[in-house]
């Protein structure tokens, strides 16, 4: 099913696709036994997310559900997994957006929010503002009674194991400035695994909604913000065209606008939804420097998955609730 066209969702119908990530290669930690256990993570977020379709819940609802699962497991780079800065700490960003209105909200660089896909949603439902970053948008979620950890509430040994090979990596370099800049010279020397979270849904009333959540890149500076809690880079939706979530290295996916040049594709060209996805992703995204994937549902609840390389985490789930995973291209 990767990289083709799913089938038409019926009048009344609903679809929910996800993504939990990018690799340009396998990853040399993914062993049996870990993929195994992605492939669990995923299907739980996609079991999540169908029961809220399919009791007529909100695509917003289900995006929060499926995203939420994943956020949760340490496995992913969001939330409880996600990747440390370059000074140690974790700094997240989440954005969602409702394709009925185009109304979107996003949160980003927060230290202390358990699941930052939740405050991006108060964002855009509690306030007057798209986009919230640092101690603002902790205070914000806190008034709003989202849930707040301490910073430690982060820490996996995998993500700190990861930035202390990607400083010895830096270090070594003869040029350090390029060496670190995703999607630069030398970057493919950089652990450039993303495992940024994303969900897509149609629900039974015909409104499409994205979402979008990451811990960002490892060994990032300090207040670095990629796509992820951008609109029309790592999150779009309209019920006129697509929902979009996208993966991979920031920096060219928001140069790219990547996720708008989509539906702009299809809406001004009138070009089919995989076409769409693979010309920006595929040939747009690479041409730029960068790599990753993204997964789009259409208005009609075809979905698309594309993705440069060997490896994006993903699935699908339809009426019928019997949910397809899968890693590996």
């Amino acid at each position: 099913m990767q990289g083709q066209t799913g089938g038409q969702t019926a009048s009344g119908g609903f679809a929910l696709a996800i993504h939990g990530g990018w690799s340009p290669t396998p990853p040399p930690d993914l062993t049996p036994e870990m993929e195994a256990d992605y492939l669990n993570a995923l299907t739980e977020s996609l079991v999540a997310g169908h029961q809220v379709l399919a009791t007529s819940g909100s695509s917003l609802d289900a995006v929060v559900a499926a995203i939420r699962v994943m956020e949760d497991c340490p496995l992913f780079n969001a939330g409880r997994g996600a990747v440390f800065t370059g000074d140690g700490h974790n700094e997240l960003d989440a954005s969602i957006m409702d394709g009925s209105n185009r109304r979107a909200g996003a949160v980003a660089a927060v230290a202390t929010v358990k699941n930052p896909i939740l405050a991006a949603r108060a964002v855009m439902e509690r306030s007057r503002h798209v986009l919230l970053v640092g101690r603002g948008a902790e205070a914000f979620a806190e008034e709003q009674g989202v849930e707040l950890v301490e910073p430690g509430y982060f820490f996996t040994q995998r993500r700190w194991e990861q930035l202390q090979r990607a400083k010895e990596r830096e270090a070594a370099a003869t040029c350090p400035a390029h060496a670190t800049r995703p999607g630069g010279p030398g970057g493919a020397d950089l652990d450039l695994r993303s495992g940024t979270v994303g969900a897509v849904a149609l629900d039974t009333n015909g409104n499409l909604a994205a979402g979008t959540s990451t811990g960002g890149t490892t060994n990032k500076r300090w207040g670095r913000v990629g796509d992820s809690p951008l609109v029309g880079a790592g999150v779009y939706a309209d019920n006129r065209t697509i929902a979009a979530s996208g993966t991979g290295i920031g920096e060219a996916f928001i140069r790219a606008v990547a996720l708008h040049d989509i539906a702009a594709l299809m809406e001004y060209r009138g070009t089919s939804l995989q076409e769409a996805a693979d010309e920006v992703i595929r040939k747009k995204i690479p041409a730029l420097g960068g790599g990753g994937g993204a997964i789009v549902l259409d208005r009609r609840g075809h979905q698309a998955f594309s993705f440069t390389d060997e490896i994006m985490y993903r699935g699908v789930i339809r009426n019928d609730g019997a949910p397809f995973v899968a890693i590996h291209r």
